[in-house]
Formats: structure tokens, sequence, C-alpha cells
């Protein structure tokens, strides 16, 4: 099973992919004239700006449920296993990814925007709907909708709940077996309860547990401060093979580096429109650029903070193609959790391995409660033809199933099997994004424009010659907005919808 899955791995995670990721990136930020720098303070501004409705939640909550699905296993564990597989370079091609990565994570996410549908008095949209109206390919929407129901409901689940039961096992003593029942309650208590418990839930939990654990690694970097410089000479020097002891292992730094990295900030993916699609705003590019800044938040300060904390303390271990080890610094231990446990314990002594376990009880968790709302979506894309409503509930199984299966099976299994989810998704959301550049692009032109003239912009996609933008055509946004706030708040409606 493991070698088949490997196999399979190999033809997915290709250079060609590595490549098409990070050029795509490059090309889109030439093009956007590097927006993911030129709007850094409208990202933050924005993050705070409207309203949830009934129809949709807030932009900060739209934030938070991507951000559950962004912080994740792939922050902890992610980070361990690019630096066993492709040394401390490869932390730098996670901040390239990054980088260029939230060009790519801005341009999905408002085509999220542009071809949502209100599905069930709920926001609904993601790259199957922009697939199908933009491109007008709707076997290729079909495909796309399967393959992220299958990855997100059943493969990728289990990486993150692999994770949770080794962290809590390692430091509490809890079996995998009580950990795996404890989550199928957790999960199956929100998940039966609909976005808006979601919404609620992503928004609590998330801050908080991302800002604990940077604040914990800083602590950690500020006692350690007089390494941080030689640390990240070496994470650059090792980056272009310039450092003697991971000179050999190049290609291997590029190639780990940007699988964990689009595997952690999932920008490009075509995992966070589907959050993104589901906020209240009156244009579309807001939505992208809030979008492009939790690429941000994820790798440059959670991946980070993981990284220097294992290369400060030296506890990780760095091995070769062949499996020869290059450095040994945790004898014992196997790539993953462990790592980030023992070098946090061993600076901080029985809080550290505690802490680490929590975090990431925290952060898998939440991704997996993100990766159902993603399946679920794409469940509700399938059900607009064939109405089978009974396709939601075996995804709520298939799920619990997963979660439970990945917490007592082995983590390369787990990490394997998600690779390929996250590939495909990869593949195919990026071809699509590539040939749906002209709208979101000119979203972006006609969102500057109206900042420049004062204005709080509001998306008309009907003088942009955008068709097929069936929500936002033939009325005014701002109407919707108000509209659908005023029937939160039990009024009748202002507007006629003609």
């Amino acid at each position: 099973m493991e070698q088949l899955v490997n196999a399979v791995n190999g033809i997915i995670w290709s250079p060609a992919l590595v490549y098409l990721c990070l050029g795509v990136g490059l090309y889109f930020s030439v093009r956007g004239r590097f927006l993911q720098v030129r709007h850094f303070g409208e990202m933050i501004r924005l993050i705070f700006d409207g309203k949830g409705t009934d129809a949709g939640v807030s932009s900060f909550q739209a934030l938070s449920m991507t951000l559950a699905g962004r912080v994740g296993t792939g922050n902890i564990a992610g980070v361990a296993t690019a630096i066993t597989f492709g040394g401390p370079g490869a932390v730098f091609w996670m901040w390239v990814v990054a980088f260029l990565g939230a060009s790519s994570a801005f341009v999905e996410s408002t085509l999220g925007q542009v071809y949502k549908e209100k599905l069930d008095g709920q926001f609904r949209g993601g790259p199957a709907f922009y697939i199908e109206k933009g491109l007008g390919i709707k076997w290729y929407a079909w495909l796309f909708a399967v393959v992220t129901v299958f990855a997100c409901g059943v493969l990728l689940p289990g990486v993150q709940a692999n994770s949770i039961g080794a962290g809590l096992e390692q430091a509490f003593g809890v079996a995998p077996t009580v950990t795996a029942a404890v989550l199928a309650m957790a999960l199956g208590f929100i998940i039966f309860g609909g976005i808006k418990r979601i919404a609620t839930f992503a928004g609590a939990v998330v801050p908080f547990m991302a800002l604990g654990y940077i604040t914990v690694a800083c602590v950690i970097l500020l006692l350690n401060i007089h390494q941080v410089p030689a640390v990240f000479m070496l994470i650059v020097k090792s980056a272009f093979g310039l450092e003697a002891g991971f000179g050999a292992i190049l290609g291997l730094a590029i190639q780990w580096g940007v699988k964990r990295g689009i595997y952690s900030n999932e920008a490009g993916q075509g995992t966070g429109p589907h959050a993104s699609s589901a906020a209240a705003v009156s244009h579309p590019a807001k939505q992208g650029l809030v979008q492009a800044f939790s690429v941000y938040i994820d790798t440059l300060f959670v991946c980070s903070a993981t990284a220097f904390m294992l290369l400060i303390t030296g506890q990780y271990n760095v091995q070769g193609p062949d499996g020869e080890a290059i450095y040994t610094g945790i004898a014992g231990v196997a790539a993953g959790p462990g790592y980030v446990q023992t070098a946090m314990e061993s600076i901080m002594p029985g809080f550290g391995a505690a802490f680490v376990a929590v975090a990431l009880l925290f952060f898998a968790f939440t991704t997996i409660v993100a990766y159902y709302y993603i399946a679920e979506t794409n469940i509700a894309y399938i059900n607009r033809k064939v109405h089978r409503p009974w396709l939601m509930f075996v995804l709520k199984l298939a799920l619990v199933v997963s979660t439970v299966y990945g917490t007592v099976k082995t983590a390369d299994l787990a990490w394997a099997m998600g690779d390929i989810g996250v590939g495909l998704m990869a593949w195919l959301n990026i071809v699509a994004i590539i040939l749906l550049q002209k709208p979101a692009f000119a979203v972006l032109r006609d969102y500057e424009a109206q900042r420049a003239q004062g204005l709080d912009p509001v998306f008309h996609p009907e003088k942009l010659g955008i068709k097929n933008a069936d929500y936002w055509a033939g009325h005014r946004a701002e109407d919707n907005l108000e509209d659908e706030q005023r029937a939160a708040e039990g009024k009748a409606p202002l507007h006629d919808r003609g």
C-alpha cells in the first residue's frame, strides 16, 4: 500500500508541479505589480471591515475559517519534515512560496467571490463554481469537486488527526484510540451544526491558538537572540547550496520547501476560495486581499516560529536522498511533532512538550473542521444538479471515519496520502486560475480605481465585461448587503430585486 501511494506521489509531485507553483506565483506577482507588498496596509484594514449577514460571514470570520485550514499540522510537523528531508534551506523556499503565493491566493479568492452563488440561504463558491461559470467547462468543474470531496473528506483529515494522536501520546501518554474517540465526538458536534457554528468556532479558536503559539516562540527567540543571525544565515546559505554540510541536497531543499509550503499555506491549492466566498463584502477584491494576508500569517509567522525553534535548539535531523544521516541532533525521534516538542522541552522543561501537544490539538482540529466545510461546499455544488441530500450525511460519516483511522495509523502513510490530495487539487486549480486571471486582475484594477476616488468600492461585473457573475449581476452589491443585514434584524428589504 505504502509503495503504491509513494509511486503515485512521485508522479503528482514531479518537478513540474514544484516549478509551476513558483512560476505562477511569480507571474501573478509581476502582473499585479506585487500587490502583496503595495496593499499590505489595506489587507490589515479590510480584515475588520464589514459584518456578517444571514447568508454570509464577516471578513474576519472568513479569514478565521481560512486560517483554520491553513494553520494546521503543516506549521509544526510539516516544518519538521521539510527540514529533515530538505535541510534548513527548505525554510527559505517555504518563505518564497508564501511571498509569491500571496498573489495566487488573491487571484483564487477574488474569483471565488466573483462567481459565488447563494444556495439554501448561504453563500457558496470555490474553484468548481468559477471553473464552470468562468471557463464554461462543466466536466472540469465536476472533476475538481469530486477530487476535493475525496481529498478533504477522506485523505487529508488523517494527516491532522495523526499528529494530534502522536502529540498527545508523547506529552501525556494518552492512547491514540482514546484520542480518536474524543475527536470523533467533538467533530460530530461541530460539523452537524452548519456553517455558522463552524465560523463561530473558527473565529474564537484560531486567533487565540495562533497568537499563543507565536508568543511562546518569540519568548524562545528572545532567550536565544544571540543565535538568531547565525540561524538566519544558515537558512539562506543552505537554500542555495552554500552551506558545506547541506550542499548535496539543494534540489531537495527546493522540492521539500515548496511541497511543505504549499501544504501549509495552501496558496493556489484551491482550498482558500471556499471560505472566502462565504464572506459578505461589497467588492470581491476585498476578500482577495484579506486572503493574501492569511498566507503571510501562516508561513511567515507560524511556520517561521517553528523553524527558528528547531534550528536554534539543534533538535532536528537531516537525511540525504538515500536515507543516510547528514545531521543528527535528536536521535530516535521520527520527523514530525516530536522534534518541536523536544526542542521546546529543552528550553522550557515540564512545559514545552505539553504546550506543543495542546497547540497541535487546536491547529489540527480546526483544520479538520475547515476540510469538512470545503468538502461540504463541493457537495453543495454537486447537489445543484443531482439533488442527493444524503451525500452530506455520507461526507460527515467519511470524515469522522478518516479522522479515527488516521489517528491510529502510521504517520508516513498518512502524510503520503495527504500529499496526493493536495497535489491533485493544486494541479487542477492552478491551471484554472491561469486561464481565469484576466477577470481577477480586472477586479483588482476596478478596486484600485474606486479607492483612488475615495470611494468604498462596489462591484458591478457588467461594467468590467464579466459574465455569469449571477449573484452580483442585475442589482447593486451594496443593496445586497443592506437587505441581508436588514433581514438578519428581522426587517423588510429596501431594494427591488427586479
